[in-house]
C-alpha cells in the first residue's frame, strides 16, 4: 500500500486562497441583490404592523360596540322599572310608600341619563377610531400623509411587496445554478481544510465587511490593509514553508505567484460555469 501524500504548507495555502477566492465569488453573486432581501424584509414588517394596528383600533371599536349594546339594555330596564313604580303609585296607601317610589323612579331616570352619556361617548369613539381606518395617517419624508384607509394602504404595499419578491426572484433565478455550483465546491474545499485553519478563516470572514481572510502581496505591502510588509516576512511568504500572518489585520498572507495562479485557475472555472 502506498503512504498519503502529505498536505504541505503551500497545498494549505492553496486551498485556502482558492475556499477565499470562491468565498468573495459568492458574495460578489449576493451583492447583486443589494437591498432587495432587506427591504422586503421592512415592508413584510410594515404590512404586519398595519394589521396589527388595524385589529387593535378593530377591538377598541367592538368594545364600544358592546358597551352601548349594554348600556341600551340597561335603558330599557330602567324605563320598565319606572313604568312599574308609576304603576305601583296609584295603589300606595300613604304618603312614605309614595315618596319611595318616587326615589326610585329618580334612581331609574338617573340611569337612563348615565347609559345615554355613556352611549353618546362610545359613539364619538367609535367615530374617532373608524377616522383611523378610514383616514390612516403616517409620517413621510417627515410631512403627515393621509390615505384612504388603512385598507388601502395594506393593499398598496402588498402590490410594492410582491413587486419586490419578483424583482428579487428573478435575479436569484438568473445567479442560482452559479450560486450553487460554487457552494459545493467551497463545501468540498472545507472538507480538505484542517478544522484549526477554517475556524480562524471563518473568524477573520466575520471580522472584515468585505469578507477578506486570505489575501495577497502586492508590491510589498498586504492586500488587506495596504501596510508595508518587512522585507524577511515577505521572504518567508514567498517560500510557502509556514502559515503567515499579517500583524496590523491578522489576515492570513500569501505570495503573489501563488495568488495569481489560483486566481487565473478559479477565473477559469468562473467563466465555465
Amino acid at each position: 500500500m502506498g503512504k498519503t501524500k502529505e498536505i504541505t504548507v503551500e497545498d494549505k495555502l492553496r486551498l485556502l486562497y482558492d475556499l477565499q477566492l470562491i468565498d468573495s465569488k459568492i458574495d460578489e453573486i449576493k451583492s447583486t441583490r443589494g437591498e432587495l432581501p432587506l427591504e422586503i424584509q421592512d415592508m413584510e414588517d410594515e404590512i404586519q404592523g398595519l394589521h396589527i394596528r388595524k385589529e387593535k383600533i378593530q377591538n377598541i371599536i367592538d368594545q364600544q360596540k358592546d358597551e352601548i349594546a349594554k348600556r341600551k339594555i340597561a335603558i330599557d330596564e330602567a324605563k320598565q322599572l319606572i313604568e312599574r313604580y308609576t304603576e305601583q303609585q296609584k295603589n300606595v296607601r300613604n304618603n312614605r310608600e309614595y315618596e319611595a317610589l318616587s326615589k326610585e323612579i329618580e334612581y331609574q331616570e338617573l340611569e337612563i341619563e348615565f347609559a345615554d352619556k355613556k352611549i353618546r361617548e362610545a359613539g364619538i369613539e367609535i367615530e374617532k377610531q373608524t377616522q383611523k381606518i378610514d383616514g390612516y395617517t403616517y409620517e413621510k419624508d417627515g410631512k403627515e400623509v393621509v390615505v384612504k384607509g388603512i385598507d388601502e394602504l395594506i393593499k398598496q404595499r402588498e402590490t410594492d411587496l410582491q413587486h419586490k419578491r419578483e424583482e428579487l426572484s428573478a435575479l436569484m433565478k438568473e445567479t442560482e445554478k452559479q450560486e450553487k455550483f460554487l457552494i459545493k465546491k467551497a463545501d468540498g474545499l472545507r472538507k480538505k481544510i484542517e478544522p484549526r485553519l477554517l475556524r480562524a478563516y471563518d473568524r477573520l470572514r466575520k471580522n472584515f465587511k468585505n469578507g477578506l481572510a486570505v489575501v495577497s502581496i502586492e508590491r510589498g505591502s498586504s492586500g488587506g490593509s495596504y501596510f508595508t510588509i518587512p522585507v524577511q516576512q515577505q521572504l518567508e511568504i514567498r517560500t510557502r514553508q509556514k502559515i503567515v500572518i499579517d500583524e496590523h489585520s491578522g489576515r492570513i498572507l500569501v505570495d503573489g505567484d501563488l495568488a495569481r495562479e489560483e486566481k487565473e485557475k478559479m477565473n477559469e472555472m468562473f467563466e465555465s460555469i
